[in-house]
């Protein structure tokens, strides 16, 4: 777990626009994160991992390694994902790629991206990929450090969504709140 620390800080140093966060997430946001997620789930993916947290959550939660797919865009995080999580699907291409290799009625989307910190145009790119590889009445499970949902009323609108607030995780450096969104 220290070498995922160390791996974090470096990367932050490294291109801190990227990884846009002080410290990695904590056990606590990860597992509400994960919170619902298990075997039946069927397949999850997760967009931007970093060295992982939440991706243990995932697994810790009961999906299966086969069902799991990354998308990660940091080269070393990419490496150090394949070293840590074997049977786990990496992939080194960016969330708004993801309907170009993952084919659609995926369970779940978890998200560990600072959507907030993206141009509007990119969020929205995102969080339309995913709702391509979604199935009906799946969630895509999003957390912000903002006092509001991470996506604007207009760009929900625009993409049928709705949303709703999930638990606020103190034990997080900063706190964070957890959103699921759901196609209407």
């Amino acid at each position: 777990m220290s070498s995922d620390l160390a791996l974090f800080r470096r990367r932050l140093l490294q291109n801190p626009k990227q990884v846009s966060a002080l410290a990695p997430s904590s056990r606590f946001l990860a597992r509400a994160m994960a919170e619902g997620l298990g075997p039946k789930t069927g397949r999850v993916v997760e967009f931007g991992p970093g060295t992982g947290r939440l991706t243990r959550a995932i697994l810790a939660a009961g999906v299966p390694a086969r069902m799991l797919e990354l998308f990660e865009l940091d080269s070393d995080f990419v490496r150090h994902l394949h070293q840590q999580f074997p049977g786990v699907a990496v992939h080194h291409i960016g969330a708004d790629h993801a309907g170009e290799v993952v084919a659609p009625g995926v369970g779940a989307v978890v998200s560990g991206l600072p959507l907030l910190s993206m141009p509007a145009e990119v969020r929205e790119a995102i969080v339309g990929a995913a709702f391509r590889i979604l199935a009906p009445g799946a969630p895509y499970i999003q957390f912000t450090y903002g006092p509001k949902p991470p996506l604007p009323p207009e760009t929900m609108e625009k993409l049928g969504l709705r949303v709703e607030a999930g638990p606020k995780i103190w034990l997080n450096l900063p706190p964070a709140r957890v959103y699921r969104f759901y196609r209407i």
